[in-house]
């Protein structure tokens, strides 16, 4: 079993994907990080306010529509993924236009006016960046789009839907083709990354996120592969990416329940027994480990030695703490009261 599957099984048994509006906020968050991206300053909690309320988060306009322009180019995504409708140069054409409706523009060149607002294919050259590579001709794109919907289909076809390892390298791999091939004047990352996403959608795979802060190592490989013309160094990263991220939420969500136990704990002490927050956090210390000291209760609650040693002496006169034996050897006994 790889690692990829190992934390998706642990991430689906967490009790995560239960959690009320999860797929909601799950879906916000690959949004605001696929334009982060591409350089929008929007976080999740903005595109929460503006997604769900249509408060403005007071971020640039073209921030704000790039955002509501990915929801909706999503939200038909998701459709189409749920009803296996096979991928078309149209239907791509179609989800670009969403993605770019209030953010695109109109192109007048020597091989014809295009609107990438519209979703139209670009009738002109590009390269990544100032003084980067140039992409392939934009007179291949058409014959060369119309080929990748051929082969992604085909492929999904094919797809055995329980080999997790193997739908993941997939989508990966069309999202890597798509950007090769650079089909519009731009939105060519939002849309190789809404792609891969609706494959993985297609068969129940938890989508994957392109985190604003490992941009850099995203675009490297992508670079490293287009280089190299092979695709691997990508598809190890994104598998390696997705795999982390998975982890990250685990144990964020896990420390998030551990966090409210505790706080439940101390709220019931301080209920039923009068206890201060320093004293609950030793008597619970404690609680745990009898045979705990000290220096070890400082460490566990984060109070200084003089502050742990005056909740000890306050439980003990209170008859809630006793100690048995010696410092060295003895025990602590919880006394029920």
């Amino acid at each position: 079993m790889s690692r990829l599957v190992e934390v998706i099984d642990e991430y689906r048994g967490s009790g995560i994907p239960d959690q009320i509006d999860h797929d909601r906020l799950y879906l916000y968050s690959i949004i605001t990080h696929s334009t982060a991206v591409e350089g929008s300053t929007v976080t999740e909690i903005e595109n929460r306010l503006l997604f769900d309320e249509g408060i403005s988060p007071g971020r640039p306009l073209s921030e704000q529509l790039m955002n509501l322009d990915l929801k909706k180019a999503y939200e038909s995504a998701i459709d189409l993924a749920e009803q296996h409708v096979d991928y078309s140069v149209e239907m791509l054409c179609r989800l670009s236009g969403l993605v770019m409706k209030n953010t695109g523009m109109e192109y007048k060149t020597m091989a014809g006016n295009f609107d990438s607002a519209k979703g139209e294919l670009r009738r002109l050259n590009v390269t990544s960046g100032r003084g980067g590579k140039s992409y392939m001709s934009y007179l291949k794109v058409p014959k060369r789009l119309e080929d990748f919907c051929n082969w992604l289909n085909t492929a999904r076809k094919s797809a055995d839907p329980n080999d997790v390892d193997k739908i993941y390298e997939l989508s990966f791999l069309a999202h890597y083709n798509l950007v090769y091939i650079h089909p519009w004047a731009d939105g060519n990352g939002r849309m190789s990354r809404l792609v891969m996403n609706m494959i993985q959608m297609e068969y129940g795979m938890i989508p994957s996120v392109v985190k604003r802060e490992n941009r850099d190592e995203y675009i490297n490989s992508l670079v490293m592969s287009q280089e190299q013309g092979d695709a691997a160094p990508f598809l190890h990263f994104m598998t390696r990416h997705h795999a982390d991220n998975l982890e990250s939420a685990i144990i964020q969500y896990r420390t998030s329940i551990e966090d409210d136990t505790l706080n439940l704990q101390n709220d019931t002490l301080n209920d039923t027994l009068n206890l201060s927050d320093k004293e609950s956090a030793v008597y619970l210390a404690i609680k745990a480990d009898n045979s705990i000291s000290i220096d070890e209760i400082v460490k566990m609650t984060g109070y200084s030695r003089p502050t742990v040693t005056r909740a000890i002496s306050s439980l003990k006169a209170r008859g809630i703490l006793v100690r048995e034996g010696s410092k060295k050897t003895g025990h602590w006994v919880i006394v029920d009261v």
